[in-house]
């Protein structure tokens, strides 16, 4: 569940999802009020790996010629960029088979949801830094349910180890919302883990579900992270994903026509009918109120009831591209909030193809055989380029220009065929 709220009620639900595909030793009770389940995962092997996982540095290829002891010295990184890469295809792989995209979205909330932009100390301003590993802050009734996260990152924590848990969390949560067709997250890597249970935050940072003042609640918690009324609007967009059980979390029906086949566990309430898909019709769904299948909590229902937020709302729900805009930007905010990067500009994965340069116009470059062009139909050529909204210190694509080239080269030759 990508719950914008980080709400308890959107704590347990999500972990429905993955919870049938879980090792029956493994399978634990949810329930807020149940410790039963940390017991448990403080007794498995898997939590020993979940506490401190050491970093590992690895020397950068060398020229043969380098041997100063400065340049042999190893470059250390909060996170290695090739197995961030190698991790993003792993997580592609397991949301096809788990359907876990939206406690993979929380996960990575919860864990940034912490930060308070009143502290400067890292970590206790809490944030991106790991923390949510520790069953101390797993304990906090907004993380109900998110062990089953844990389950599913753990083996690639474990495969590449040279990744750290925040930008594991964080890379889970902005792959999850793409791959269920949400905006491309501009992401960047290389955050810092805190080390000890003690460095987790208190808690109460993350917001309720049902609180009596919504909007007023809501404000207290995003403001005090650093986030504004139209980034609380984008953010609860993220609802479209997910479901809610009643006997999990205290809020909407055991099972409804959207939600009684699956995928995962089945049962739960949903706020939107796909809600493994990520688009705008949280927005439209809780605009119209027309379906009483659909959740509405009243952090979500306030979107349409506040003035200010009202404005985003309507905004978002006519118009999915703004929505996706302004999602990805606030997402990234987030993800960002209270880390420290190693190195401190971070790491971008998302390198994408080299834009080819325009091909710089020079009219005499193009000859037929070995006679160059005549002075004539160089202008011809120019006065072309120039009409299509070219000149010598503007260069238009090349295979625009190329075409151009193609169309008067076929003219003259039909030219020279007639008079011939």
């Amino acid at each position: 569940m990508a719950s914008v709220a980080l709400s308890a009620a959107a704590a347990a639900a999500t972990a429905a999802t993955t919870s049938r595909r879980l090792p029956a030793s493994a399978k634990l009770s949810l329930s807020p009020s149940s410790s039963s389940s940390l017991k448990l995962l403080g007794s498995t092997p898997i939590v020993s790996r979940l506490f401190l996982n050491p970093k590992r540095c690895s020397a950068a290829p060398l020229p043969s010629r380098a041997f100063s002891s400065a340049a042999a010295a190893p470059k250390c990184l909060a996170s290695d960029p090739e197995q961030l890469k190698l991790a993003r295809e792993d997580i592609r792989e397991l949301l096809k088979t788990t359907f876990s995209h939206p406690i993979l979205v929380r996960l990575g909330w919860h864990d940034a949801g912490t930060y308070n932009k009143n502290i400067e100390e890292w970590p206790r301003r809490g944030g991106a830094n790991g923390s949510l590993r520790f069953e101390i802050e797993l304990k906090h009734a907004a993380n109900a349910g998110l062990v089953n996260a844990l389950k599913l990152i753990q083996p690639l924590k474990d495969k590449y180890s040279d990744v750290t848990y925040a930008d594991l969390f964080q890379l889970a949560s902005a792959t999850a919302v793409e791959e269920a067709g949400g905006p491309k997250i501009p992401m960047k890597y290389g955050r810092v883990d805190v080390s000890a249970p003690e460095q987790c935050p208190e808690e109460g940072r993350l917001p309720s579900a049902g609180p009596p003042s919504p909007a007023d609640h809501l404000r207290e918690v995003f403001y005090r992270m650093g986030l504004n009324d139209k980034e609380i609007v984008a953010l609860s967009g993220a609802h479209t994903l997910g479901r809610s059980r009643p006997d999990r979390s205290g809020w909407g029906k055991p099972e409804t026509k959207y939600t009684k086949d699956g995928p995962g566990a089945p049962g739960g309430q949903s706020w939107t009918a796909q809600w493994l898909k990520f688009d705008n019709s949280y927005f439209t769904d809780i605009k119209e109120k027309k379906d009483e299948d659909l959740l509405v909590l009243p952090t979500d229902g306030v979107l349409f009831e506040d003035p200010a937020f009202k404005v985003y709302a309507e905004k978002y729900a006519e118009d999915q591209e703004a929505f996706f805009k302004d999602y990805a930007e606030a997402h990234a905010k987030l993800s960002n909030l209270g880390a420290k990067f190693d190195p401190p500009e971070g790491i971008v994965i998302d390198d994408g193809p080299s834009q080819p340069v325009p091909e710089k116009f020079v009219a005499a470059k193009y000859s037929s055989g070995k006679r160059e062009l005549s002075e004539n139909m160089k202008q011809k050529i120019r006065a072309e380029y120039q009409a299509v909204g070219g000149s010598p210190d503007k260069p238009l694509q090349s295979n625009y220009f190329l075409n151009i080239i193609i169309v008067i080269g076929v003219l003259a030759l039909l030219t020279s065929l007639v008079g011939n």
